[in-house]
């Protein structure tokens, strides 16, 4: 369903008014389809719907918070909405998906309530921001939604079958069926309606592999670290220099990169390599450590990135 949705928009971006130029941040020169991101949404809940009566009770406030991200991206894809009233719309949907998540008195600490809610509402700005190149948010998404329940299952298979898995699974479903528009060269990108969607459940299943015991809190810490890294670095530089950090650019680092080698396919297959050989496994083994050595392994994971990120140009002008 996902790869019939992108193909119909693809076929009808123009009068649907998704066509995207190139501006500050685009790694692209021509005019191209945007909305691809429809196609991942429609995929997503309705392969999710039959599982509904399954799932916990937080799986109503995940799904109608993501569909509302949906359509304040759609709508950002069709008229860019002003930076500050799109940041308050975000704020105030996770804000209710929160609330909703943790009902009645005392049942939540309000500063954690409102770590949460800022936490979330970084996450879906950074996760927009890294969708810059072709087939590079797609294929995070996919790393995400997946490794929770294959790390899961390693130790427990019969979470396989679990309603949450095949969420995830559904997920990872409809990105596959975008990406086959999106990889290099890309006829199609997701648009924000896709990146605030895939921004929400992405961290959604991080959150309920926690609660349901998959990860730990250091095994959800590691797996985002491609992702936090670049983004992290590039909005800290561009913060010291007191630069506006929410005006678009081409400074991430996996930005430079690509325009180093010519290739976006190549910056893509690089972070997928390592969300597999350095990430998973990192992760993997996390769980066999003694409690007080997990932190260092986190470390572990995020040191090299952050040099590698800073050394590629994070944040970097692109005269420097």
């Amino acid at each position: 369903m996902a790869a019939g949705t992108v193909w119909l928009v693809l076929r009808y971006a123009a009068p649907l008014r998704l066509v995207q130029a190139p501006n500050a941040r685009s790694s692209h020169l021509r005019p191209t389809p945007a909305g691809g991101g429809i196609g991942i949404v429609l995929g997503s809940i309705v392969g999710a719907l039959p599982l509904l009566g399954a799932l916990p009770s937080f799986a109503a406030p995940i799904l109608l918070a993501a569909l509302a991200l949906a359509l304040l991206g759609l709508c950002d894809d069709v008229r860019p909405l002003p930076p500050i009233f799109r940041l308050l719309l975000q704020f105030a949907i996770v804000g209710a998906a929160v609330a909703w998540l943790y009902p009645g008195p005392g049942a939540i600490a309000p500063g954690f309530a409102i770590l949460a809610i800022v936490g979330w509402v970084a996450w879906l700005n950074l996760f927009n921001f890294m969708d810059g190149i072709d087939g590079l948010a797609g294929s995070e998404a996919l790393f995400l939604v997946l490794a929770p329940p294959v790390l899961a299952c390693l130790g427990r298979p019969e979470i396989a079958a679990s309603p949450l898995a095949a969420i995830c699974f559904v997920i990872a479903a409809a990105v596959l069926g975008f990406l086959v528009f999106n990889w290099q060269p890309a006829r199609i990108f997701m648009g924000d309606v896709g990146s605030m969607f895939l921004g929400w459940t992405t961290g959604a299943v991080l959150l309920a592999a926690l609660l349901a015991g998959w990860l730990s809190p250091w095994q959800a810490a590691i797996l985002p670290a491609c992702f936090l890294t670049d983004g992290g670095l590039t909005l800290l530089r561009r913060a010291m220099r007191r630069e506006p950090v929410w005006v678009a650019h081409r400074r991430h680092a996996y930005q430079q990169l690509s325009r180093r080698f010519g290739s976006h396919r190549s910056v893509v297959l690089g972070v997928i390599a390592i969300d597999l050989i350095w990430l998973l496994p990192l992760a993997m083994v996390l769980p066999a450590l003694p409690a007080m050595w997990q932190p260092g392994l986190v470390a572990l994971a995020y040191l090299p990135l952050i040099a590698f990120a800073f050394l590629a140009g994070a944040g970097r002008p692109e005269h420097a």
